[in-house]
């Protein structure tokens, strides 16, 4: 899909994903008819059914016989949100992709002064912000935490990581392979690759067909998920192309430790031979030669460093293979001329 030629795209893909969401899928088609149809621009909308267990699949194809450009996924089973927004990244066509959830809870009608946004500020994302969100305060304390922490330890210019209401630019997001629960990282390698993010407050509403499928126990107990999922996502932006600067980075602290410690060692044994006393401890000590922790320790962190050198050349010959036998670019064009 991301080498289709220029003539076959269209202006605009909005992605959905929907999990057991039938009583939501009439409301949910008219209204973004409704808005894109006056938009005066080529659309498509792509309606992602994440396995779902109820009639979600039947109402998507009863909505697909009534509007047009509705396009539908069907999974075999739930994959999750990662899965179904990969897909409808994979499958659009349009320019600028807009995703959203399908639970009524974002506002098809912020579409419109998303793009606006988009073109006046020359971005190529925008990331809707829940100022005034509609959920309880046992629901959005994991989702504060999760936004939080994001923010501060990716350094994202937005307040609000969770809203699922975002549009991008194609070539942001073209050939971003996201699995996992990755799908709340987009936005990180959309900085990563240099593309200009704003923040738009949008209109949220309370939920009024079915239960979220998050509760607030089972957001609280995704905290440590989260946490060990920025840390790899910081590893990633930061270090994928230069793994060696990291392990090297942590091997070279641990040599230099593991010296200094060898050489205190050696000075002060050396400097017993000509009749000083101990260094630490006074004269009934011992010297750190006969100490069985000054010895083990430096040789340990001589082999720590060792371990880090070796891990850094194997992260790096791994990364090689990685880009050149996927031929995977190091670069993302912003646009072309000529």
């Amino acid at each position: 899909m991301d080498g289709m030629p220029e003539d076959t795209a269209i202006d605009l893909s909005v992605a959905v994903a929907l999990y057991n969401e039938e009583e939501s899928i009439p409301p949910l088609c008219e209204a973004l008819d409704k808005v894109l149809s006056k938009m005066g621009r080529t659309y498509e909308i792509i309606l992602v059914d994440d396995g779902s267990k109820d009639g979600t699949w039947k109402a998507l194809c009863d909505q697909a016989d009534k509007y047009k450009g509705l396009k539908l996924i069907r999974f075999r089973r739930n994959f999750g949100q990662t899965a179904a927004l990969a897909a409808g990244f994979d499958f659009a066509r349009g320019r600028i992709v807009v995703t959203m959830d399908g639970d009524l809870q974002n506002d098809p009608a912020d579409i419109p002064a998303m793009l606006e946004l988009m073109d006046k500020e020359d971005a190529d994302v925008v990331s809707g912000w829940r100022k005034d969100r509609k959920d309880s305060k046992i629901r959005t304390l994991p989702s504060q935490i999760f936004n939080n922490f994001i923010q501060s330890y990716l350094k994202l210019p937005i307040h609000d990581n969770g809203c699922s209401l975002k549009a991008y630019r194609r070539e942001v997001v073209k050939g971003f392979h996201i699995y996992g629960e990755m799908h709340r990282f987009v936005v990180a390698h959309a900085k990563w690759v240099g593309a200009k993010i704003v923040e738009m407050p949008v209109h949220h509403h309370a939920r009024e067909f079915g239960t979220s499928k998050y509760g607030a126990l089972f957001g609280l107990a995704k905290i440590p998920r989260v946490v060990l999922d920025c840390i790899t996502m910081r590893f990633m932006l930061k270090y994928s192309a230069k793994p060696m600067h990291l392990f090297g980075k942590i091997g070279g602290w641990c040599l230099l430790v593991g010296a200094l410690m060898l050489g205190l060692v050696g000075v002060e044994w050396v400097s017993s031979l000509f009749g000083c006393g101990p260094w630490f401890g006074g004269e009934s000590a011992t010297l750190l030669v006969k100490r069985p922790f000054w010895v083990i320790a430096p040789f340990m962190f001589l082999g720590f460093s060792l371990q880090f050198f070796i891990m850094g050349l194997n992260a790096e010959l791994n990364t090689r293979t990685y880009y050149e036998s996927q031929r995977k670019p190091v670069y993302n064009v912003r646009e072309t001329r000529g």
